[in-house]
């Protein structure tokens, strides 16, 4: 089975922030373990005895916040967040790809969340067909999210897509609606908030410095990008 984790970015609510993301990647079920391997290594950097005392998330970890301020500086924080990104690159280039819909809030006047939700999970859809077309893969896929509030509406629109139908038809290679997990007891979770934060750091401040590490590593075939998607105003 192939996994989609996926978290967000971004207050929709705050008149402050321009924009929303949501994003993650996919991964091969027999690969989470050593994705998960990896980022407890980082983690136990900062907690030896207990590593699964540290979250991995980025926007405490880029702010100082949830007691990171007094376990490092700044610059480490950063090439911490960095190295946890580098795992996607360096470690499983081919069995990791990226999905994210990036919204310009004044973009829509309502429904970005839906929006943001359909675009991932049809373009996800589609690369389970496509690993079937053209690879012989009959995998199914599962997406899970970081627990929120917006669980009961996404699960709704999982089932609406498959058997109503969204924009360009209907989903068919899921096992089951989304499932929602607490980012506490799934590193593969945290990695996903790592990946939408820098994500949105990017869009929102032209910060680069995380996003350049994986810039190169969204869903595309051919030379053609499927994996990231962008509503501008």
């Amino acid at each position: 089975m192939h996994l989609l984790y996926l978290d967000d970015s971004g207050s929709i609510s705050d008149p402050c922030q321009k924009h929303f993301v949501l994003a993650g990647f996919s991964v091969f079920e027999r690969t989470t373990h050593w994705i998960e391997e990896s980022l407890n290594t980082i983690a136990s950097q900062f907690n030896s005895s207990d590593p699964y005392s540290i979250e991995l998330h980025g926007s405490p970890m880029r702010s100082g916040r949830d007691g990171w301020k007094q376990r490092a500086t700044l610059p480490l924080r950063i090439d911490t967040i960095k190295k946890c990104l580098d795992i996607v690159v360096s470690k499983h280039p081919n069995s990791v790809r990226l999905f994210a819909a990036v919204i310009e809030k004044d973009a829509m006047t309502s429904g970005h969340v839906e929006h943001a939700f359909e675009q991932i999970s049809t373009r996800f859809d589609m690369f389970l067909k496509r690993k079937y077309n053209l690879h012989d893969d009959p995998q199914r896929g599962l997406i899970l999210f970081d627990k929120s509030s917006t669980e009961r509406r996404i699960q709704s629109l999982a089932r609406d897509f498959k058997y109503s139908g969204h924009t360009w038809g209907k989903t068919a290679n899921y096992a089951e609606v989304p499932v929602f997990l607490d980012s506490k007891s799934s590193r593969l979770i945290q990695l996903a908030d790592l990946i939408a934060f820098s994500i949105f750091r990017y869009y929102e401040h032209s910060d680069d410095s995380l996003f350049s590490v994986i810039s190169q590593c969204f869903d595309s075939e051919a030379g053609k990008n499927h994996g990231l998607y962008i509503k501008r105003t």
